[in-house]
């Protein structure tokens, strides 16, 4: 996840401060058995070990995998945990962007697609049904974080605190006097703020089109990938989500910018306990609202 996990409680909470410590703890036992960056991580070894043939893993990892195939269905193939052949190629996966040719597009694409994914569900079994798939839980791996540390937290008694991770994911617990106020933001746009949230029970995700990109000749072009198509998302500045779950959350907000406004609009129709804010790219700097969800309120900026 490379990125800061923030618990915040009130002053009057102070005797859960531990329970906080604890819950941070878990993020960093998180980080080791998911990152693609550490060669003794559960997840380098199922890469490794999947493309010979089917792998038993952990509960934890084979529940999150299990999430990740049903949004996969769910938004259209626009949520993708196997893209990492086409960032590769891309070159951001070491953040050294740059322009691939069409055959090494189409590729990449060759190794991609969560439905050659095989789980196996008796013994927690992955196997990848393309020679030199990927996984990579970037996309999810923040929300999935703050839903741990958010149960972690509940167990220990805490009913008040709002959980965050890299300034983009927040997980709600609670929120006495009337929930937690979070401002919505975008690096690419000049206002201070997209819109105001408050937030009871529930996850926010963002995700942008801005945090690494890669210019060629004049033209821009965004490190979040459509997995159907190899190139990246166009036609969306930002997308923030609010769902249940933060790892909902998290995904929803890659899928709707990498799916635009036509997949946002029918997840929402389709899944009514979730709200969209996304943000055209035409110029106007305004959040369009979509669906809604009981346990947040919005302010417009």
């Amino acid at each position: 996840m490379a990125c800061r996990f923030e618990i915040t409680l009130s002053g009057e909470d102070a005797g859960h401060v531990a329970a906080a410590r604890e819950a941070l703890d878990e993020v960093d036992r998180i980080e080791a058995a998911l990152s693609v960056f550490r060669e003794t991580s559960e997840l380098v070894r199922l890469n490794r070990e999947a493309n010979v043939g089917a792998t038993a893993t952990d509960g934890d990892l084979f529940s999150l995998l299990q999430v990740c195939a049903r949004l996969h269905r769910e938004t259209q193939g626009a949520f993708d945990v196997t893209s990492t052949p086409l960032s590769r190629t891309w070159g951001f996966l070491k953040r050294d962007g740059r322009l691939p040719s069409p055959g090494e597009i189409a590729s990449a694409r060759a190794r991609v697609g969560m439905d050659a994914v095989e789980l196996g569900a008796e013994g927690r079994t992955v196997r990848f049904l393309r020679s030199g798939m990927e996984l990579n839980l970037g996309s999810i791996g923040k929300g999935h974080a703050l839903a741990r540390v958010g149960s972690l937290l509940r167990g220990r008694g805490v009913t008040d605190a709002l959980v965050s991770a890299a300034g983009s994911s927040v997980l709600a617990v609670g929120g006495r006097d009337g929930g937690f106020v979070v401002d919505v933001r975008s690096s690419q746009i000049r206002r201070a703020r997209l819109a105001r949230l408050t937030l009871r029970d529930c996850a926010l995700g963002t995700s942008g089109a801005g945090e690494q990109f890669v210019d060629v000749d004049g033209r821009r072009y965004g490190h979040v990938l459509d997995p159907r198509t190899g190139w990246p998302a166009a036609g969306l500045i930002s997308v923030s989500v609010v769902a249940d779950g933060a790892a909902q959350a998290d995904a929803l907000s890659t899928a709707f910018l990498v799916g635009g406004l036509d997949l946002a609009e029918s997840y929402c129709s389709s899944h009514p306990r979730t709200l969209a804010l996304v943000t055209p790219d035409d110029g106007s700097e305004q959040p369009r609202v979509i669906g809604g969800h009981p346990g947040a309120r919005l302010e417009a900026a």
